[in-house]
């Protein structure tokens, strides 16, 4: 399916590379005429395989807007520097992937009048409203309420100056987008092998329970809404993608993100990024390794410092927590994840250094460097195949134990084991009840996020977990720091700023801001508000 879908996304780029970049994004008549294209399946598919262009790409550098990753340089969505700006690309393709989306949604059914079957016809728009709803919600975390648009626009459509819709509305879209598909799209096993990478039941699943609990936890955490319905939400939709039995935790973590952990027999992955065929046979590719040794997102010590120690107890309260002397020792009876996670003494390197020993701290700035998607033989040939995984079942369990405390206040033993311990299992770490919780001083909640924090790290969910916990004004405003400073390793050829307990300081707490009044929401793009009067910039900005 890789080599398949992946073709026919080259195709669709081609068939669409003259597509407008402003908010209409209309698609030239004589490029794909209405009675010469949507006849066939074939047509049907080819338009929605242009649509996964827009998953995210590797390497994801977003955990820089949060306190677990940092770049080169310092990053103004993290340290509270920026400001509105003129134009946003988010924003922009967005709006370009749900137009693109609502031409499928409504141009579809005319393969009807040639004898595409109706579930043939339903499948491809449940796609395209899969991926409405994705551009939608990336929208949603962003800014808040937007302008819904669920039509094709044209240059003098009324909807081009509409206000934007409040959250709750948006939101209510998002859902009803995703339970259509839900109902019309095949499970992965109804996709078998031959159709990997397509979306799937569980898929829009999975993103119906991301949004719900990003808006439950919020309206909970910020006070407002009626946070109880959106995370039954999500609880029902994590238990419904448990209970089907399509997914499952893959064997090893680390492999999760390398070419061993591709394709159908990894039933971890329920969605992915699908790059190139092969080294050979070159469609799309990344370059994860390349970038990550060069310090694109380089791991902090509020990371590191996350990870629970094997008897399940955080390194403050554990007897088997050791300051480190040497590298080595910071991975000492630790969460395997963290081995996994970051690079340690001993890994395969690069092809000028075959065998890691420690970072270089022109580069890698914090003292650490990320392992996930990081292969050797690609850092050779500047280039990778790697699929990047978009949503995982990991995801999903955590999703239903957060909903299900949340909602509750507390959780049972029994939904610990179904979810959390099922993680923890496979880091090789204690278990975690409420027997075990209350005995060693430890908060159920703060618990559940840990698990979240250490499973998706370096994945893209830490900023918008501190956004919606609304402790973003808590945690951004502290200092960065990285490594402990092993002077005997790192040598003295780079100087670098030093705590008084001797760990890398990257940036100062003096240099980091974070705004309650305005910076839980990103401002609107200034030139959307010269186009559209009626558009509002969010609070403050």
């Amino acid at each position: 399916m890789k080599k398949t879908l992946l073709k026919h996304i080259s195709l669709a780029l081609l068939l669409t590379a003259s597509l407008s970049a402003c908010d209409v994004d209309r698609i030239p008549e004589t490029q794909l005429s209405d009675p010469a294209f949507w006849k066939t399946e074939r047509d049907l598919q080819g338009a929605a395989n242009f649509l996964y262009t827009y998953l995210p790409g590797l390497p994801n550098t977003d955990d820089n807007w949060s306190d677990d990753t940092y770049a080169r340089a310092p990053n103004g969505i993290s340290d509270g520097t920026r400001i509105a700006p003129a134009t946003d690309g988010t924003y922009n393709n967005s709006y370009q992937l749900i137009r693109a989306a609502n031409n499928i949604i409504e141009k579809a059914p005319l393969a009807l009048n040639t004898g595409v079957a109706p579930a043939t016809v339903d499948r491809y728009i449940a796609e395209a409203r899969f991926f409405r709803a994705w551009g939608y919600y990336t929208l949603f975390q962003r800014y808040g309420g937007v302008p819904l648009i669920l039509s094709v626009l044209k240059e003098n459509s009324p909807e081009l100056f509409a206000p934007a819709s409040t959250r709750e509305e948006v939101i209510q879209s998002i859902y009803k987008d995703l339970d259509f598909a839900v109902e019309k799209l095949p499970t992965p096993t109804q996709l078998g092998t031959a159709n990997y990478g397509r979306i799937s039941k569980t898929a829009a699943l999975a993103l119906k329970s991301r949004a719900a609990l990003f808006e439950g936890t919020r309206s909970k955490f910020h006070g407002y809404g009626d946070y109880k319905a959106h995370l039954s939400i999500s609880l029902a939709a994590s238990k419904a993608i448990i209970d089907s039995k399509e997914h499952d935790l893959f064997a090893s973590y680390y492999n999760l993100f390398q070419l061993a952990g591709e394709g159908r027999q990894n039933r971890e992955n329920i969605l992915v990024k699908q790059y190139g065929v092969s080294t050979s046979e070159i469609v799309l590719t990344h370059a994860a390794a390349r970038n990550l040794e060069n310090g694109a997102a380089s791991p902090t010590r509020n990371l590191v410092d996350s990870y629970l120690m094997t008897d399940g107890l955080p390194i403050e309260k554990s007897p088997l927590y050791k300051k480190p002397t040497v590298s080595t020792e910071v991975f000492s009876n630790r969460d395997e994840r963290l081995s996994s996670t970051i690079m340690r003494s001993g890994d395969s390197y690069i092809g000028t250094n075959p065998i890691f020993s420690v970072s270089v701290l022109a580069f890698q700035l914090t003292g650490f460097l990320s392992k996930k998607y990081f292969n050797t033989d690609d850092w050779t040939l500047q280039r990778s195949n790697i699929d990047g995984v978009v949503i995982r079942y990991a995801e999903v369990l955590l999703n239903y134990a957060e909903a299900s405390y949340e909602l509750n206040e507390s959780i049972s033993d029994a939904d610990l084991e179904l979810t959390i311990n099922k993680l923890r299992t496979r880091g090789k770490i204690a278990k975690l009840t409420n027997a075990f919780a209350s005995a060693n001083g430890l908060s159920i909640r703060n618990e559940i996020r840990r698990e979240r924090h250490v499973e998706l790290a370096v994945e893209g969910f830490r900023y918008w977990d501190l956004i919606r916990w609304k402790t973003a004004e808590v945690e951004l405003v502290k200092p960065i720091i990285g490594n402990f400073f092993f002077k005997s390793e790192f040598g003295t050829a780079t100087a670098v700023k030093l705590t008084a307990d001797n760990y890398i300081l990257v940036q100062e707490a003096t240099f980091r801001r974070f705004d309650p009044a305005k910076d839980y929401l990103w401002p609107i793009p200034i030139n959307e508000l010269a186009l559209n009067p009626n558009l509002k910039q969010n609070p403050n900005w």
